[in-house]
């Protein structure tokens, strides 16, 4: 059933666009859907061929969150999202956030109607995020007496202060995309957030793929950490591996000629 709830189309620059069709729901999260994004996930990591993704929602919006009625009405409850598999560092429901951090290629959310509790998270575990003006957005999970717990310890202090994170979960209240954009919860706003992230991604799958895979890693790795020495030793390790490979010469035979560049597909 999975396949029925995430669809992966990936054109000839290599940008995969990975789509939510649940539309009838708001893409509520039932366990379809987990189990489609996480494979989603896992479909674009393994494909070297892919420069860049596209995630969104079909229909009216990105996503509302847990489809609670669906897990009370299963034999096992919520109780399954929180299994985690012994060589995993997330659990099942975390892995539909966290595993956007584990493509190498940059990943785009495209925000727009509802974006709610563990959607906001899904949309959070992206690289980039553009809303609609009009989006709404919430960390939601305090309304239904819980914390939020799809990776947000991974994905929003990267993003915005402590005390704004207080507030938002705390109140539980709905922001804007605008209001998002000016908190840094969301990248930017655009009236049409789709068409604006597959500009972007377009935009990305012309550089050297291998430029920006370790671009990703080097700021993965490094943000939020404070050894210095590492972030430092891994700016020289990433470099060196770029050095004179094919792809950064032809980046730089590209620049000089005008010409667009040939890229092959990281190794």
């Amino acid at each position: 059933m999975s396949e029925d709830r995430v669809r992966v189309t990936i054109d000839t620059a290599g940008v995969a666009t990975v789509t939510m069709v649940r539309a009838e729901k708001h893409n509520a999260l039932d366990q379809a859907m987990f189990e489609g994004l996480i494979d989603a996930a896992e479909q674009v990591a393994a494909n070297a061929s892919i420069r860049a993704v596209v995630l969104h929602g079909e229909g009216k919006s990105f996503c509302s969150g847990l489809d609670i009625a669906s897990f009370m009405s299963g034999q096992d409850g919520t109780s399954v999202l929180l299994v985690r598999d012994d060589d995993r560092l997330a659990n099942f429901a975390q892995r539909v956030a966290y595993d956007w951090s584990l493509v190498p290629a940059p990943v785009i959310a495209a925000i727009h109607g509802n974006c709610f509790g563990g959607g906001l998270q899904i949309a959070l575990g992206a690289d980039i995020r553009i809303a609609a003006p009009e989006a709404k957005l919430s960390v939601m999970e305090v309304r239904w007496g819980l914390v939020p717990d799809m990776g947000i310890t991974q994905t929003l202090p990267r993003l915005v202060p402590i005390d704004v994170a207080k507030e938002l979960t705390f109140t539980g209240r709905t922001v804007s995309g605008t209001e998002a954009s000016a908190l840094g919860l969301v990248t930017r706003v655009a009236d049409d957030p789709l068409a604006a992230a597959q500009k972007l991604a377009a935009e990305i799958a012309q550089k050297s793929p291998n430029a920006v895979r370790a671009a990703k890693r080097l700021y993965d790795e490094t943000w939020t950490s404070n050894d210095s020495a590492a972030a430092l030793v891994l700016e020289t390790d990433l470099q060196v591996g770029l050095i004179g490979s094919p792809n950064q010469i032809a980046a730089v035979m590209a620049g000089m000629s005008g010409e667009p560049p040939v890229f092959a597909d990281p190794a």
